[in-house]
């Protein structure tokens, strides 16, 4: 369900994401405190997840503080907690986990369908998910270490009003959301050698706090041209000369450039672009191999730009999208970047679809990079809660109770499915408790405990069925 959240000056936000809903909560409580940076840090380095990390972790704390309240000291309760989080960690990994490559692709368009699900994506979660997969796999790169990684940062998501959600498309290249400074500047080069500057191509003006001592009221007038015309006008011709000698014919820079210095780029055929955002700036030298330069002060006191600052690709075009001029960078030379087009009714739209997305790309970079997944539905937190349960059994300490407390918190997760798809939790929760057990004891211990709660194929009547063959199932009905 979309929740309208309005702040205090007036601005509306539409969104079910967990995490930007608790981002806009005014919250004092400390340890309500802890929840809400939890959240934001599960957004930042998972991407998804932030409402299932909240409902577990207050869960936990509400156990524990059970706990407490019958005389169990904090610190048996936290070492029970720790030592019940690694047995579980052990035993996704032994257990639970499947290797990606024994799926097939189907399993990253499953993982960011389960991931739109329940967002304002879920009903085109079809078109969506072959999209972030193609995106994600486009920006695939071998680090130093020989590590495949898939630096989704360097995916630029653009919005543009007009046209259906499923008008959305990916482009090949990485779009500066900005035209060429100048109308008389060329369409396209090629091949581009892109200078990344982080400073004003106007004219100078003298910095706050220099004083001119006048000792000589006659020579007051050379001093004020002086001041006006060498340093306002020499000194940022001076410059733009370094950087085209360089061999730069693509300029940009995150601050000004006036007439006076665009007339040069002009008469040179460069591409000039001003008002770059520096996090684009940052990307766009990343893929390139540029240097960001901020100062063309060098050791010695003087003024250079050497040419080994230009970053180089294929072609730097500009093109037009929807209502709007975007400035295309093609071929970068040291890794990939894409861009996708987002299209839409209006901002707030736009905005849930952007956060929809970039969760979804989140999940796929990191099956992709840990090359495995687990079941859904709960069955990983009901097979983790039966595990736990018998592990408590057997130890003798006062951790046995906060260990026998995680496992029974892990069964939140099924619960709260159950209960949004207006079922008895109760007996449902029950049911799977049961699957998993026998799975656990029996003889054969391969056997793979991924029985969960199917709230796709039955929301009327809700039945626990075997997850992964279900996803297969719905991957080959989608092929057919």
């Amino acid at each position: 369900m979309l929740q309208m959240l309005v702040d205090d000056i007036g601005d509306v936000t539409i969104t079910n994401d967990g995490a930007a809903i608790l981002k806009m909560l005014d919250v004092e409580l400390p340890a309500a405190k802890v929840l809400v940076e939890q959240a934001e840090l599960q957004d930042r380095e998972v991407g998804d997840g932030t409402t299932s990390v909240v409902i577990v972790a207050a869960e936990l704390l509400k156990r524990a503080n059970d706990l407490v309240k019958n005389k169990i000291h904090p610190t048996s309760v936290i070492s029970g907690y720790r030592l019940a989080m690694r047995e579980a960690c052990k035993y996704i990994e032994e257990k639970l986990a499947i290797k990606v490559d024994k799926l097939g692709k189907d399993s990253l368009v499953n993982c960011a369908k389960t991931s739109m699900s329940s967002k304002l994506l879920s009903g085109d979660s079809d078109f969506f998910a072959n999209l972030v997969v193609d995106v994600v796999q486009a920006v695939k790169m071998t680090n130093t270490r020989g590590e495949i990684k898939y630096p989704i940062k360097g995916i630029n998501i653009l919005k543009a009003h007009g046209k259906s959600a499923k008008e959305s498309y990916l482009l090949k290249g990485y779009a500066l959301n900005t035209g060429r400074a100048a109308q008389g500047m060329p369409m396209k080069v090629s091949p581009a050698r892109i200078a990344c500057l982080d400073f004003n191509l106007q004219k100078t003006k003298m910095q706050l706090g220099v004083q001119v001592l006048v000792t000589d009221p006659r020579e007051l007038e050379k001093i004020r041209q002086s001041i006006d015309m060498g340093m306002m006008y020499k000194l940022t011709e001076k410059r733009i000369e370094k950087i085209l000698k360089a061999g730069a014919n693509v300029v940009l820079t995150t601050k000004g450039i006036d007439d006076m210095a665009l007339k040069y780029f002009v008469e040179a055929g460069a591409i000039a672009v001003r008002r770059v955002r520096k996090e684009d700036l940052r990307h766009v030298a990343k893929a390139t191999g540029a240097t960001a330069v901020s100062t063309f002060a060098d050791m010695e006191g003087e003024e250079t730009f050497d040419s080994s600052f230009l970053g180089s690709a294929d072609e730097a075009a500009e093109e037009r999208i929807a209502d709007d001029d975007v400035i295309l960078i093609k071929g970068t030379k040291t890794s990939s970047a894409v861009s996708v087009i987002l299209r839409g009714a209006n901002d707030f739209m736009l905005d849930e679809m952007d956060r929809a997305l970039h969760d979804a790309l989140c999940i796929v970079k990191r099956t992709l990079e840990s090359n495995s997944v687990v079941a859904g539905g709960g069955a990983v937190e009901a097979a983790l809660s039966v595990y736990l349960e018998y592990l408590a059994t057997t130890l003798g300490s006062r951790e046995q109770l906060a260990i026998a407390e995680f496992a029974e918190s892990l069964l939140i997760i099924p619960k709260v499915l159950a209960v949004n798809a207006a079922k008895d939790a109760t007996d449902l929760v029950a049911k799977l408790r049961a699957y998993h057990h026998t799975a656990q004891t029996k003889a054969d211990k391969k056997h793979l405990s991924s029985m969960g709660l199917d709230l796709i194929n039955a929301i009327t009547i809700l039945r626990i069925d075997d997850m992964i063959k279900l996803a297969k199932d719905e991957s080959q009905d989608g092929q057919d």
